[in-house]
């Protein structure tokens, strides 16, 4: 699995922990080649809770994986969530010693290491920095100021943290499954990668990730994102309401909700009804589908209730922050029947149902294209695309030693057979450092292309 274009994602959820392996194609486009799942035991709204029975999902899950796609996997990327997840903002800024040579990516990185260094508070560490948009020397609202003169480089960050605890207690999970950790993504901006086009982020939308045990925000507007949020209930809460509601087990609780459940009990007519067999002998229950769709109603309306409070703390109501593509549902949540209508009149909001089929290969199954699978679909092109910036930032730093080199070498012998054999390389050798910072331009014109392009 040393290839530079294959990825894993590994996406730790309440009911669910799903591996899945996949690579770009020559089309730029995802190509799922091996999916894992395994019923999630140690996790409890999305923090793990028992170390052992996670670890046994994890390799049973990512054994799946294996099988299915004759792959072995050592390391992954691990989507995290939980209510110990919070976000703020942060302004910083730097002073550059030399104004006379343009802003690079080596200063916005440290621009983002000194975000990285501030103070949180105890037990908490900083997942993200995303820098939101940038000031040159006074001038606001620059969104890529790679390439320009400036001396004072100021930032906008959206800075997500989390509990050291939680995020250890993953990691150790994916150690001891015999695997390595390569990197922690937040689960929202897993799924708003899979599902959202790069139209709906500029014109602002809100993606609503509703999972088994948390319910997961991402708002972006302009192209970038500008809020996070986890709420701590999910599926699990309306399957427990139905437990409860119709005095039966967890197991027929959830079969009911995904078969004849629905959030509109406007939809079911009074003589609805299903028989449940009883335990162990015992009479069969009958439930009446409009008493069913009443108690996941009450529900939703409360999930979505607190999901809605959170965009209006974003601002919505505001004309600048309007979310004009409005809500986009995803996560197993989303597959409820009706969901869509009831979110739309509790909000007042355009929705849609998010299918992470964006980015993916035509030829993908219709699982892998299910709402659930969003978070997985994320979390491997998110890996994809950071190995694709390291691979390019290796050959260009490989390229830069070459041309040190080739100075070296130029400056001991000033043979003629060689410039006569070589000019290009003697010319790049002549030259001072400034063409090379010119060829550095050059050379981060064509990676910001290459990113826009796999947008």
């Amino acid at each position: 699995m040393e290839n530079d274009n294959i990825a894993v994602g590994l996406d730790i959820g309440t009911t669910k922990i799903v591996a899945m392996i996949g690579r770009k194609n020559d089309y730029g486009k995802m190509e799922v080649l091996g999916i894992g799942k395994a019923k999630s035991l140690g996790v409890h709204r999305g923090v793990v809770n028992n170390i052992t029975q996670t670890i046994q999902s994890i390799q049973q899950a990512v054994q799946d994986a294996e099988n299915s796609s004759g792959m072995k996997i050592k390391d992954v990327v691990v989507g995290i969530a939980g209510q110990h997840i919070r976000s703020l903002q942060h302004s910083d800024y730097i002073t550059r010693s030399n104004g006379e040579d343009v802003i690079s990516e080596e200063d916005i990185e440290r621009l983002c290491n000194q975000v990285h260094k501030l103070v949180m508070l105890p037990g908490e560490e900083i997942l993200h920095v995303l820098p939101q948009d940038f000031k040159v020397d006074g001038q606001a609202e620059i969104k890529e100021p790679i390439g320009m003169y400036g001396a004072r480089l100021e930032a906008n960050f959206h800075v997500v943290v989390g509990q050291v605890s939680s995020i250890r207690n993953v990691g150790r999970c994916i150690k001891s499954a015999g695997l390595e950790l390569s990197a922690i993504t937040l689960e929202p901006l897993a799924s708003a990668k899979a599902v959202l086009s790069q139209e709906e982020k500029e014109a602002g939308v809100a993606l609503i990730d509703i999972g088994g045990g948390t319910t997961d925000l991402a708002i972006f507007k302009d192209g970038i994102i500008r809020h996070t949020a986890v709420i701590p209930f999910g599926g699990n809460v309306i399957t427990e309401d139905i437990k409860e509601g119709c005095s039966i087990i967890e197991k027929q609780a959830e079969l009911l909700k995904i078969k004849f459940g629905s959030a509109w009990p406007g939809e079911n007519k009074d003589n609805e009804i299903v028989s449940i067999p009883g335990l162990r002998g015992r009479e069969p229950k009958e439930i009446s589908l409009k008493n069913l769709s009443k108690i996941i109603h009450a529900r939703v309306i409360e999930i979505i209730e607190q999901v809605y409070l959170e965009i209006k703390n974003y601002g919505h109501e505001e004309q600048k922050k309007k979310l004009i593509a409005g809500i986009v549902l995803t996560g197993g949540g989303a597959q409820l029947q009706h969901i869509k209508q009831l979110v739309e009149y509790i909000t007042g909001m355009d929705t849609r149902i998010g299918y992470p089929n964006e980015h993916l290969a035509g030829d993908s199954d219709a699982e892998t294209t299910s709402p659930m699978y969003a978070t997985a679909v994320g979390l491997v092109l998110n890996s994809l695309e950071s190995k694709e910036k390291s691979s390019l930032m290796k050959r260009f730093s490989h390229t830069l030693e070459k041309d040190e080199a080739e100075k070296v070498q130029g400056q001991q012998s000033k043979e003629l057979p060689r410039e006569e054999a070589f000019p290009e390389e003697n010319e790049g050798a002549e030259k001072e450092p400034r063409e090379r910072k010119r060829f550095f331009d050059k050379w981060a014109e064509k990676f910001k292309d290459f990113l826009d392009n796999a947008e």
